[in-house]
């Protein structure tokens, strides 16, 4: 039942009826409905800013166990890592080392890229970020295991060729010395027999009477013979693959011939002294991967202990060269 409002009208003395007129009510009720949207809509605002909608509960539950999930497996690729530079090193500093063959650079195997502040970095990416980040590491893992399985079948080859490997590095004295004594000067510096000097001498003086016979001290191909105006007089220089060479110089004649494959222990030509040259002898030099290196550490196959001695030390003497 509509309940009905009165007032007391001073004028007549009586109680009257309350008449709203119509367009006020309709102001009225407007006005209602529009505050109480207003409320409603404020009222939505401030609880979505502190509680989250079902909607957006599952969705940050789903970031947090992503963001767990590559946390762990950021640590499992961090481990992975380390088992990967210690197979690195082990190929570089073992493995090839045995078989004389050159290390394989760290740009071959992608540098390693570790990200630092690792917990802070995740938690500033999003999903996105985060999928990319670790497809990159896992890109970056895969490239160094494919260079890190050539690396393996290479030295697989070398194990297969290591009796060859064996007859190609320099392992025996280029010309008979069995009473040690023809060491005439070692490799470093030494006075030049010419100039009176300091210079390089780059390999070993052997003094042996002119056409004592001279040997490859490893099996090769003859890469020059002949005479030729650097200073060496007649020579040969033969390749022994693996980045060995061999040279030997002053030789009064030259037997072998380039292009020819010759043997550990065959002869190539005999002592002599031409090119520059103060005496008959023969000089020798061993060539690792284009650098001179001192020969007297490749004579291991032909001598005992007491004489490898006995030849290093005739070898440091500060003798001056024959060259």
């Amino acid at each position: 039942m509509k309940k009905i409002k009165y007032f007391f009208n001073t004028h007549t003395l009586r109680f009257e009826k309350i008449e709203v007129p119509l367009k006020v009510r309709l102001l009225q009720t407007i006005g209602f409905i529009i505050a109480s949207l207003a409320v409603g809509v404020l009222f939505v605002a401030i609880l979505f800013q502190y509680i989250d909608s079902p909607k957006e509960r599952l969705l940050r539950q789903q970031n947090i166990a992503y963001k767990e999930s590559y946390a762990v497996l950021q640590e499992r690729m961090k481990q992975l890592e380390l088992q990967m530079v210690e197979l690195e090193q082990r190929d570089n500093e073992v493995y090839r080392s045995i078989f004389e063959a050159t290390p394989i650079p760290d740009s071959a195997r992608v540098t390693e890229m570790l990200a630092k502040n690792e917990i802070r970095l995740i938690q500033s990416l999003s999903n996105t970020e985060l999928i990319e980040n670790m497809r990159n590491q896992l890109n970056n893992l895969s490239l160094r295991m494919s260079f890190q399985g050539k690396s393996f079948t290479e030295i697989t080859t070398m194990v297969k060729n290591k009796e060859k490997l064996l007859r190609a590095i320099p392992a025996i004295q280029p010309v008979s010395n069995k009473n040690m004594k023809r060491v005439a000067s070692g490799f470093g510096y030494r006075i030049d027999p010419l100039y009176k000097d300091f210079r390089l001498h780059a390999g070993l003086d052997f003094s042996a009477p002119t056409g004592t016979p001279i040997y490859a001290t490893s099996d090769g191909v003859v890469q020059a013979a002949g005479f030729n105006t650097d200073g060496y007089g007649n020579k040969v220089v033969i390749n022994h693959g693996y980045g060995f060479q061999t040279l030997y110089g002053h030789m009064v004649r030259v037997k072998a011939k380039v292009g020819q494959s010759v043997k550990r222990g065959e002869v190539i030509g005999y002592v002599g002294s031409t090119g520059k040259s103060t005496g008959s002898h023969l000089h020798y030099e061993v060539i690792k991967r284009g650098a001179k290196v001192d020969p007297v550490y490749y004579f291991f196959n032909d001598l005992t202990p007491a004489q490898f001695d006995r030849l290093l030390k005739e070898a440091a003497a500060n003798k001056q060269s024959l060259d």
